[in-house]
């Protein structure tokens, strides 16, 4: 029995090489097709056109003499009492500097933020992570729009540790975490 399971590994094994061996080199022709004799000037492919990217449905294609929106446009929807939006704030940049008219409590700030991290500056707290059980207040943001091509959606409380640290890190985008009970 030894000896018939030996003797057909062989056969399975020159198989193997001979497979790999048709599968490497020659550019893809086969064994048995003549050499090219084409003069070193002439191409035996056929010419390629560019790879032409097609233009997404409903992009924003600026007119011309305008200039094309900010890589980031926020609108921040700031409540005091955690329901209804007391304060809603705006800001556009262009990278690390921002547009005149933002109107976040520090633009230039948040901007630099936001130009270093992107929209994950913004990302919720990764999940199962543990959090400090803590209120510090009431206030909550809501925060919409985009940062470099990204659509943004977030909401951030001041309810438990981990929301009050990714608050903290955005200060410049939403104000102090000084929150009143």
């Amino acid at each position: 029995m030894r000896n018939i399971r030996g003797s057909a590994l062989v056969p399975i094994l020159l198989c193997t090489a001979v497979l790999l061996a048709a599968c490497g080199g020659d550019s893809g022709r086969s064994p048995d097709s003549p050499e090219s004799t084409d003069s070193p000037n002439e191409s035996t492919t056929a010419p390629t056109s560019p790879v032409v990217s097609p233009t997404p449905i409903g992009s924003p294609t600026p007119a011309p003499g305008t200039t094309a929106e900010a890589p980031v446009s926020l609108t921040v929807e700031f409540s005091v009492d955690g329901t209804t939006p007391s304060s809603t704030w705006t800001l556009q940049c262009d990278g690390a500097e921002p547009r005149e008219g933002s109107t976040v409590p520090d633009p230039a700030g948040a901007c630099a933020v936001l130009a270093d991290q992107g929209a994950a500056a913004l990302a919720e707290p990764a999940a199962g992570l543990m959090c400090t059980q803590e209120i510090r207040g009431m206030q909550r943001a809501h925060v919409t729009g985009m940062v470099r091509g990204e659509a943004v959606d977030a909401s951030f409380s001041l309810t438990d540790g981990c929301q009050i640290s990714r608050w903290e890190r955005l200060t410049a985008l939403l104000g102090p975490a000084d929150g009143s009970l």
